[in-house]
């Protein structure tokens, strides 16, 4: 990514990495992603917001050699994760005379995930400030937005929020501003449910903490700069609220089919009351899918067939994600298919301590459904139907 000029002395220095697949050998990463690192020339001193992931350190190293830059005073680590934070090592050997400016915690991760040394920190706490001469920088702490140590960067005069993973998106584009469409919202909302929703009333908070400052354009590390700040918090605000939709979530997973007839069935039924519906079949499904999909929905339905007297271990996946992403939905039921015995209800409760729902007798079938199991889920639809209708006509 080239050098590029966001306002008088402020420049866009970081990397594009069109091709990154995944993400923490964890999340799918369908659209690539950018680590975004931002140049600011004070008339004084001149500081660097973030670095960029070690993979592209020489993308980043040669944008600060076009842009000319010959002394670096500061470099501001939001941050610790490697992504945003990797390069600083590199960065402060060629500036052996910049400061690392973070807050206490952040400090101590860098100075065991890099081994940078405690000289060569500055430590601030929240709301102070950093003068570069006719530009001022200042820090808010912003915890659990996604790492107890994370903060953001404000910078005054220019009304700019340098807000690292916050209304951040893995989003690969040769666009640096954001266009308010549907891709760039998936976008947002897939980074969001993966990454902050276990961390909803923090992220909550947070927002409230830099809508009270006065911003022109918010200027995450993943993804374009918005012009329209009100777009992104805005989004953020209606995640993170405790609002759902009248919307059933099935992710499912079926062996020999008499799993998946029960769950065709269950969403014509559905759909037949009013009820949107999403499906996933988990071994087929992206789980960023699953996980945007978790973010508003009031209902969801696990289906699985039973294994070794247990559910699937992909429907245990689907029940562990859940759990571990800590969604606002509000009910929780079962589909299911055994031959001969056992016991995965009791396992998938058990493995959503996290959100506590309130469970909905489940449908348990022995073998392929047959008239009076395809009864039973209508009589289900009917409940999550009067379940809906208790929170959406309050």
């Amino acid at each position: 990514m080239p050098v590029r000029q966001i306002k008088t002395k402020i420049f866009s220095v970081g990397a594009i990495d069109w091709d990154r697949r995944i993400f923490d050998e964890l999340i799918p990463l369908p659209d690539g992603t950018s680590y975004n690192s931002y140049l600011i020339i004070g008339s004084e001193k001149t500081a660097l917001i973030d670095t960029v992931d070690p993979m592209k350190e020489d993308e980043l190293v040669q944008n600060l050699k076009n842009a000319k830059i010959e002394k670096l005073d500061y470099i501001i680590a939001n941050h610790a994760e490697q992504d945003h934070s990797g390069t600083i090592p590199k960065i402060l050997g060629l500036f052996p005379d910049a400061k690392v400016i973070t807050n206490e915690k952040c400090k101590g991760f860098l100075e065991e995930f890099l081994l940078i040394p405690d000289e060569k920190f500055i430590a601030i706490s929240d709301g102070e400030t950093l003068s570069l001469g006719d530009k001022t920088l200042k820090f808010i702490l912003t915890p659990w937005v996604h790492w107890p140590e994370t903060m953001v960067t404000y910078l005054v005069e220019d009304k700019i929020l340098f807000s690292c993973d916050f209304f951040g998106s893995h989003l690969a584009t040769s666009s640096m501003y954001a266009k308010g469409n549907e891709t760039l919202l998936d976008g947002a909302k897939r980074y969001y449910a993966e990454i902050m929703m276990p961390f909803r009333t923090a992220v909550r908070k947070d927002i409230e903490k830099v809508s009270q400052l006065d911003i022109d354009l918010i200027a995450p590390s993943h993804g374009p700069i918005y012009k329209n700040p009100a777009f992104i918090i805005d989004a953020y605000e209606e995640w993170t609220s405790d609002d759902v939709k009248n919307e059933v979530v099935i992710p499912y997973v079926s062996m020999h089919g008499s799993t998946e007839k029960m769950v065709l069935h269950f969403v014509d039924a559905l759909i037949e009351r009013g009820i949107a519906v999403k499906p996933f079949n988990i071994p087929k499904s992206d789980i960023g899918e699953i996980a945007m999909s978790l973010v508003d929905t009031a209902t969801v339905v696990i289906a699985t067939p039973m294994v070794l007297a247990g559910a699937h271990p992909a429907a245990v996946y689907a029940a562990f994600l859940t759990n571990a992403l800590r969604p606002k939905l509000k009910f929780v039921s079962m589909l299911g298919s055994f031959a001969w015995g056992g016991m995965f209800v009791e396992q998938i409760k058990g493995l959503l301590s996290n959100i506590k729902p309130e469970i909905i007798e489940p449908v348990i079938i022995k073998g392929y459904p047959k008239k009076d199991d395809f009864a039973k889920i209508e009589k289900l639809a009917d409940k999550i139907l009067e379940k809906h209708n208790s929170i959406f006509s309050a």
